[in-house]
């Protein structure tokens, strides 16, 4: 059953209150905690997340919610089987070891899944003064001190892929192996869900994630992706879908244009 979408303008609102408070809480200190599976944790991952999840049940009531910290605590909601879930997913500090790095590729992500699929996503980037927004089917932008402005993938350069990489959770010989006679221009390395967000703007190319993922830490990138005209597949060129029992990803491969 289709329903129509939450509004956009108001989940980009409530992320925009998150990423203020994230942004408090980076700029005057804070303590690292560990969780159970020796992830680093702070006060921005949890506020945040206390501010977006009540927001979003006021927006869209009976909608479940899944958010990264909710889950650690095995507080998330049910989504029920079948394929047929409608739930958001919420990672309330994308790039936690970014932000205790004091890096600035942190994010706040906050997308819409409909049948498994990411129709609606916006991402923060507060420390580098963004936001990315997009519906599947619809448009992406981009919004920043020079104004909102409309986003798109690129087509490949003929001087060959920009490749994106994950800074703190990478496997170089992996990716080279995975690379490896494809025509590379160039690589660079981002953190969090920017990486998406990169190749939905026409910045990079190419995003192979081999590595551990789960889907809070993608599902927004993915829907600004999508409306921005690139996809998100796993490795045996199967679209990536959510909604997975346990929320882990598959190793994936982010494109821009095909």
């Amino acid at each position: 059953m289709s329903h129509p979408h939450p509004d956009l303008e108001t989940v980009v609102r409530v992320v925009r209150e998150a990423a203020a408070l994230v942004m408090s809480v980076y700029e005057r200190g804070f303590a690292v905690q560990s969780k159970a599976d020796a992830s680093p944790v702070t006060e921005a991952d949890e506020r945040a997340e206390a501010l977006i999840v009540p927001a979003l049940r006021r927006l869209a009531p009976g909608v479940p919610v899944v958010a990264e910290e909710m889950a650690a605590r095995g507080e998330a909601d049910a989504i029920g089987g079948g394929g047929e879930a409608r739930f958001w997913l919420v990672d309330p500090l994308d790039g936690t070891k970014e932000f205790i790095a004091r890096n600035g590729e942190f994010t706040v992500n906050v997308a819409l899944v409909e049948q498994g699929v990411a129709v609606l996503g916006v991402v923060a980037a507060p420390a580098l003064g963004r936001i990315f927004a997009g519906v599947r089917g619809q448009d992406a932008w981009v919004e920043d001190e020079a104004g909102r402005r409309a986003i798109r993938v690129r087509a490949l350069p003929e001087e060959g892929a920009t490749v994106v990489a994950s800074r703190s959770h990478g496997d170089a010989a992996a990716l080279d192996a995975f690379l490896a006679g494809q025509r590379v221009a160039r690589r660079v390395d981002a953190g969090s869900s920017l990486k998406l967000c990169l190749l939905a703007a026409g910045q990079a190319d190419l995003y192979p994630r081999l590595g551990r993922t789960m889907e809070w830490d993608i599902a927004a990138g993915h829907a600004v992706l999508a409306a921005a005209g690139g996809s998100v597949r796993t490795l045996d060129g199967q679209a990536l879908r959510y909604g997975k029992p346990g929320f882990e990803n598959p190793h994936f491969v982010a494109r821009g244009a095909a």
